[in-house]
């Protein structure tokens, strides 16, 4: 598979990449050196940073449904 390089440096992936990454607008792509070129994540929640929340869940809170979360308007001020 082949993308191009636009005159700004920018490249559009095919939809279906995106989707099987879990990529949606606004998320961050992350590029990894490897021995043969670059390896493209998705970049992840650091478990580390949410070490202040634990103990402050309820223990009967329904469980968390990302899919909703992420068709939520948000505040765009608040992205890293």
């Amino acid at each position: 598979m082949f993308i191009t390089i636009t005159s700004k440096r920018q490249v559009t992936f095919p939809a279906h990449v995106l989707h099987t990454l879990g990529a949606k607008p606004g998320d961050q792509l992350e590029l990894q050196p490897s021995p043969d070129g670059f390896l493209i994540k998705p970049r992840r929640v650091d478990a580390s940073r949410l070490a202040p929340l634990r103990g402050k869940l309820k223990d009967n809170a329904p469980a968390f449904d990302i899919q909703v979360f992420r068709e939520q308007p948000y505040d765009r001020s608040l992205r890293d």
